[in-house]
């Protein structure tokens, strides 16, 4: 049989009912049988205990298989609901005869036992309106083989006055309709009771609906984003490698302007695509902490100095108010990125004044505050500048004020660093936003000298992984003109094709290639040939679960549109690229 869980919604009122009901009966044998067993004690000296007490045990059965079948009614799902009420309006009446059987003994106890009988009775009635939610069928079954035959023997009572049995007849007669009224208007508050909870079940279903909507338009939004940002990264990834090819050659001088003008819009759209792969990458949890302490006065100092060019194109001062060494622990890496977006962001939206960025101890916490006098935030926008691509007065779209996600990645930042951050602002009258983390004790420790090697490129065998032809043509120019030998593959197969003969340096594989293949099948297949070959991956997807398949690879991802001098740092690190002698050594010697 299966178990119904009293506690969901109800399909309907009388399912509901039953419910109300099985609950109830349990409550109910117990303080019924002792009233009964009060009844059974003032004729226990004048009747003989097979009367009295098969009766007692009649009432005792009655109550029990009540309660036992009141409790399975609801299960009962081969049987129709409006049969089931049946079942309990006539397990009522049997409850009610066997309670009135009572009145037998009214010939042999005193008037003032009858009139403790009588109330048990009426007793007995009053409740069972309560217990039943006051549905008029049960009440009836009850009160009618009780009452009404009682007010009768109190009519024609010879032991009592006149005037005083009609009197209590006339109460009890009076007392019926009272119940039937009250069984009315209870059923009918459980009635509104049961069809609000079921707007409320209705509206709630509908507000889960939409919440399932908007997190299914979410997850939607960022695959789409991350499919267009990868199908746009490849054409602009592959004009990079280009483009930096083009600049190493020898060129006349209108040639070179042409090409660092080049050069420059592709480090813009490349800081454009890298917002939307910050926001992935925060989605993803894919982005590490790497806590450290450092001097909150020096990084304010050199962001001041950084923006002060930006902030002079357009008028502004950047005021600097830092009189104190604070250092605090965090990682500086993730927090300068806050800093800087705060900046942007205050020097974009300042159209006259200054923005001052401050330090300040408080009660042992360091409060960094970015404030300007631009044009503020009104109140009922101050949630939503934290959303994806919401920015404010901007509905022409101006490239040159973002994609407006500043904000979200902040918001994001804050939230993964556990620091407090507060904003204040006002339409017309600027904004103040602090940051506040606790200060921490600094002992200075002695760093490593670190001497950067002379770095020489002869002799390094590239093996290039990429499906796009066009970036894997770009990829070789690029390399090339470094002074590379490259060994262009399209696949997994393609690529151990190309080191039988030649062993490469450094694999550089896209993480996305055709169908099932990916660059992370061909590191693994490559190092099972060489061990500990240096490999980066190179993608343009953005999408979270790629992300997190990447980091759980442990192989260094850059993502395209990879900038010529992103791309050769890595190739150094990876290879630990030093001259010796004028030729290469690398950390995969031929």
């Amino acid at each position: 049989m299966a178990v119904q869980d009293f506690n969901s919604p109800a399909t309907s009122i009388d399912l509901e009912l039953l419910r109300l009901l099985a609950r109830q009966g349990v409550l109910g044998p117990v303080p019924v049988l002792i009233s009964m067993s009060v009844v059974a004690g003032f004729v226990s000296d004048q009747l003989s205990p097979w009367y009295w007490g098969g009766w007692l045990s009649w009432v005792a059965l009655v109550l029990v298989g009540r309660s036992l079948i009141l409790a399975r009614l609801p299960h009962m799902e081969h049987i129709s609901e409006k049969l089931r009420l049946r079942i309990a309006v006539a397990l009522s009446a049997v409850n009610g005869l066997s309670h009135a059987m009572a009145l037998l003994f009214f010939p042999l106890i005193t008037d003032l036992q009858q009139a403790v009988v009588s109330m048990i009775l009426m007793g007995i009635s009053s409740i069972s309106v309560v217990t039943t939610a006051g549905y008029m069928p049960i009440s009836i079954a009850y009160i009618a083989p009780t009452l009404l035959p009682m007010s009768l023997l109190w009519a024609f009572n010879p032991n009592v006055e006149g005037w005083i049995g009609v009197s209590i007849a006339g109460m009890t007669m009076f007392f019926c309709p009272v119940l039937v009224v009250l069984a009315g208007s209870s059923f009918k508050m459980f009635r509104e009771s049961f069809e609000i909870r079921q707007r409320q079940v209705a509206m709630n279903q509908r507000l889960q609906d939409a919440l399932d909507q908007a997190e299914a338009a979410s997850r939607a939004k960022t695959r789409f984003l991350a499919s267009a940002s990868h199908d746009l990264r490849q054409p602009i990834h592959a004009l990079s490698l280009f483009c930096g090819a083009l600049a190493k050659r020898p060129l006349d001088e209108k040639s070179r302007d042409i090409a660092e003008h080049m050069n420059i819009s592709l480090q813009a759209l490349a800081s454009q695509l890298d917002s939307l792969l910050d926001i992935s990458k925060l989605d993803a949890g894919v982005v590490q902490v790497n806590k450290q302490v450092f001097n909150l006065r020096l990084l304010a100092e050199r962001l001041q100095e950084e923006f002060m060019a930006s902030a002079r194109s357009k008028g502004l001062s950047v005021w600097l108010d830092c009189p104190v060494d604070a250092h605090v622990q965090t990682d500086e890496v993730l927090f300068e990125r806050i800093v800087r977006n705060l900046l942007s962001n205050a020097i974009k939206y300042t159209d006259a004044g200054k923005v001052q960025l401050a330090l300040d101890i408080e009660a042992e916490n360091a409060v960094l505050t970015v404030a300007d006098t631009g044009r503020g935030i009104p109140e009922a926008e101050q949630v939503r500048v934290f959303e994806e691509f919401y920015q404010l007065q901007n509905p022409e779209r101006d490239r040159s004020k973002g994609l407006g996600l500043g904000l979200a990645i902040v918001r994001r930042l804050v939230d993964l660093l556990d620091m407090q951050f507060d904003m204040e602002s006002s339409d017309g009258s600027g904004t103040v936003v602090s940051l506040t983390m606790p200060v921490v004790d600094y002992v200075p420790r002695q760093e490593p000298v670190r001497i950067s090697p002379a770095l020489c490129w002869e002799n390094l065998c590239a093996l290039v992984v990429d499906d796009e032809v066009e970036v894997g043509l770009g990829m070789k120019a690029l390399l090339e003109s470094m002074r590379c030998r490259v060994l262009l593959a399209d696949s997994t197969a393609s690529a151990l094709a190309a080191i039988e003969c030649v062993r490469p340096d450094i694999v550089l594989a896209d993480l996305r290639l055709r169908g099932s293949d990916n660059g992370i099948v061909t590191v693994r297949e490559v190092r099972k040939a060489f061990p500990q070959i240096p490999a980066i991956l190179i993608s343009g997807d953005t999408a979270p679960d790629r992300l997190r398949e990447a980091e759980e690879a442990g192989i260094e991802l850059l993502h395209k549109p990879i900038l010529v001098g992103e791309l050769e740092q890595a190739i150094v690190q990876a290879c630990e690229l030093v001259e010796q002698e004028g030729v290469l050594a690398g950390r995969m010697p031929h």
